[in-house]
Formats: C-alpha cells, sequence, structure tokens
C-alpha cells in the first residue's frame, strides 16, 4: 500500500495547492500544444523573401513547445494528476491563426508574440505560485520560460526587421 509524503506537495496536508498546481499545470499544457497547431500552420502558409527564415524559426519553436507540454503532462501525473485529453481543450490564441493574406508576416509575427507574452505572463504565475509550495514544478517551469522568452525575443528582432524594411520601401 502507498503510503502520502509526510511533507512537500506530495503531502496530504498540501492537497488543495497541489490540486491548484495541476490547475495551472494544465493550462500551460493546453497553451502549449495550442501553440503548436498555430506554429504549424503559420510555418507552412506564408510566402515571400523574409517567410523562409521565420517559417523555420517557427518549425524548430514547434518541438520545442510540443517538449514543453510533454513536460507539463508528466509534471500533472506526478502530482496524481489526470492528463487531460482533448474534449477538455478549448482554443484562445485568436491572435496566432493564420492571416488571409500569406505575405502578411508582420500578424504572424505579432500573433507569435502575443503568444510567448501570454506565456511568459502564465508561467511567471506559476512560479510565484509554486515558490514556496512545490520547488520541483517551480524549477521545471523556470526553465520552460527562459525558452519563452528567447522565443520572444527572435520575434521582437523579426518584427523590427519587418518594420524596418516596410518603411525602407515605403520611402
Amino acid at each position: 500500500m502507498a503510503t502520502a509524503a509526510s511533507q512537500g506537495i506530495l503531502s496530504e496536508d498540501m492537497k488543495a495547492d497541489r490540486e491548484q498546481v495541476v490547475e495551472l499545470l494544465k493550462k500551460g499544457y493546453f497553451m502549449e500544444l495550442e501553440t503548436v497547431m498555430s506554429y504549424i500552420a503559420n510555418s507552412v502558409n506564408p510566402d515571400g523573401l523574409l517567410a523562409r527564415e521565420i517559417a523555420e524559426s517557427l518549425e524548430e519553436d514547434i518541438q520545442e513547445e510540443l517538449g514543453h507540454a510533454q513536460q507539463f503532462a508528466t509534471r500533472i501525473k506526478e502530482l496524481y494528476g489526470v492528463v487531460p485529453g482533448s474534449l477538455e481543450f478549448a482554443a484562445e490564441q485568436s491572435f496566432l491563426q493564420p492571416p488571409d493574406d500569406q505575405l502578411d508576416l508582420v500578424h504572424v509575427v505579432k500573433g507569435v508574440i502575443a503568444a510567448e507574452t501570454g506565456a511568459i505572463e502564465h508561467y511567471n504565475a506559476v512560479i510565484e505560485f509554486c515558490s514556496e509550495r512545490d520547488p520541483v514544478t517551480e524549477d521545471m517551469v523556470i526553465g520552460i520560460l527562459r525558452d519563452e522568452e528567447g522565443h520572444r525575443r527572435l520575434f521582437e528582432g523579426f518584427l523590427r526587421e519587418l518594420e524596418l524594411s516596410h518603411s525602407a520601401i515605403n520611402n
């Protein structure tokens, strides 16, 4: 017969906090999976001179985001939660939908920045909640946060380049 841990997030007296951590992780899990779907579409659809570089970056990010979702799923299970299936998923990232104009790279890049910003905000909240409760989840999410900050910074550079080239064309 399994016995509960006497201290830490797995202990019985931390059950409510553990359940809250699981809910935060489920949200992150679905954010990552939704991002993967949108990044696939936005890595295939764009046309134009800069599209290939942006698409290649998104293709790399797809693997990283999928890895993040897998980390969240594993941690949910470790915390005695149940990893949710697709019926619990509700899309929220309207800003990441592919543009009608396949040359509209600014829309794609701004959507990626918005997705990364949303992830950064959520993961900071998870880290703050876990700070005194669950150092293992806190540590895992800090690593994921680092990746998201790097993605956002890269796409902010793409946006500056697109805006600069747009400005040069119009002058």
